[in-house]
C-alpha cells in the first residue's frame, strides 16, 4: 500500500512538471495584420495617415494597435504627447515586424499560384495625363494585369494634400522646385497654347483660360504684366473641360508643360509676341511604406515614361 502510494505520488509528481512545462512552452504567435498596422503607423508617424495607407477606418488601426500591446503585455507607443512615438520596446519591435512582414510577403508572393492582386492608387494634375500615363497604364497592366490602377486628378496642392493623409500610393505634381521625399523626373518650360491655327493669342487684352487654382496661372499672369501685355481672363472655372473647350474654340490661350498638350491643341508660333514662361518640374512622390513588387514596379514604369516627355 505504502509502495502504491509512493508510486502514485511520483506519477501525479510528474504529470505536474509535465503540465507546467508543456504550458510554459506553448509557442504564442504574433498578429501579422496587427504589426502591420503598427509599422504604418510608426512609419507614417501616426494613426489617421496609416489608416489611409491601409485603407482602414482609423477605430481598427487603434484597435489592432491595442490588442498588439496586449498580446505582448508592452507598451509599444508613447501617446503622452500630441504626436505618436515609439517606446524603446517598439523601437525594438519595429526592427522585426519589418522583417517579418517582408518575409511574409516574400513568401506569399513566391509560394502562391495566383497573381499579384490589388489596388494601387496614383494621383496627378489633368495636364500631365497626356502623352505618358496612357503609356504607364498600359505597360503596368501587362506586367500585372490582376492589379488595378485607381487615378486621381487634382491640382498639385490638393494632391500634396490627400498624399499627406494617405489616399494615394504615389502623386505626380508640377513645381518650381522639390520637396524633401520626391523625385524630379522631368524639367521643362511652361509654353502658350493655343487652338490649332488660330489666333486668340493676337488679341489684345490676350484672353487666358486657367483654372482657379491652377499653379500656372500666377506665373504667366506675372509674365504678362513684365511684358505690358494686357490680359483678361476668358474662363475662369474650376473645370480642366471647361478651360481646354475654350481654348480649342480659339477663345483663349493657356500655358502648359512643354510636351503635355492633348491634340487638339498646339504650341503657339508666336514669335517672341509673347513672353517666354519659367521651367517647372514633374515630381514623383511615393508613399514610404509602399514596398514590394507591385509598388517598385509602378514607380519604375512611371520613371520611365515620364523622363520621356
Amino acid at each position: 500500500m505504502l509502495m502504491y502510494m509512493a508510486e502514485h505520488v511520483q506519477y501525479e509528481k510528474r504529470m505536474f512538471l509535465t503540465s507546467d512545462i508543456k504550458e510554459r512552452d506553448v509557442p504564442r504567435n504574433l498578429d501579422l495584420t496587427a504589426l502591420r498596422s503598427f509599422v504604418a503607423v510608426a512609419e507614417t508617424g501616426g494613426v489617421t495617415r496609416a489608416s489611409g495607407f491601409l485603407n482602414l477606418t482609423q477605430s481598427a488601426v487603434s484597435m489592432q494597435l491595442k490588442r498588439l500591446e496586449d498580446s505582448m503585455d508592452l507598451s509599444l507607443l508613447d501617446r503622452s504627447s500630441r504626436t505618436i512615438a515609439l517606446t524603446s520596446a517598439g523601437e525594438q519591435l519595429l526592427s522585426y515586424a519589418r522583417r517579418m512582414l517582408d518575409l511574409n510577403d516574400e513568401v506569399m508572393a513566391r509560394m502562391t499560384a495566383k497573381a499579384f492582386e490589388g489596388e494601387i492608387v496614383v494621383g496627378l494634375p489633368h495636364d500631365i495625363v497626356h502623352p505618358a500615363m496612357p503609356k504607364v497604364l498600359q505597360r503596368f497592366a501587362q506586367d500585372y494585369p490582376r492589379v488595378r490602377v485607381h487615378l486621381k486628378s487634382a491640382h498639385t496642392r490638393r494632391l500634396k494634400q490627400m498624399f499627406a493623409r494617405g489616399e494615394c500610393d504615389f502623386i505626380l505634381t508640377t513645381e518650381d522646385g522639390v520637396e524633401t521625399g520626391g523625385e524630379t523626373l522631368a524639367e521643362r518650360p511652361l509654353v502658350w497654347f493655343g487652338a490649332p491655327g488660330g489666333s486668340a493669342w493676337r488679341q489684345r487684352p490676350l484672353r487666358l483660360a486657367f483654372c482657379s487654382n491652377c499653379i500656372f496661372r500666377g506665373g504667366a499672369q506675372r509674365a504678362l504684366d513684365e511684358a505690358g501685355i494686357p490680359w483678361e481672363m476668358g474662363v475662369d472655372s474650376d473645370s480642366e473641360p471647361a478651360v481646354e473647350a475654350t481654348v480649342s474654340a480659339d477663345l483663349a490661350v493657356t500655358a502648359m508643360i512643354e510636351g503635355t498638350a492633348p491634340v487638339y491643341m498646339e504650341l503657339i508660333p508666336h514669335g517672341g509676341a509673347l513672353p517666354e514662361l519659367k521651367r517647372q518640374r514633374i515630381n514623383l512622390y511615393s508613399s514610404e511604406i509602399n514596398q514590394g513588387e507591385v509598388p517598385h514596379g509602378m514607380a519604375e514604369v512611371i520613371r520611365q515614361y515620364y523622363r520621356l516627355i
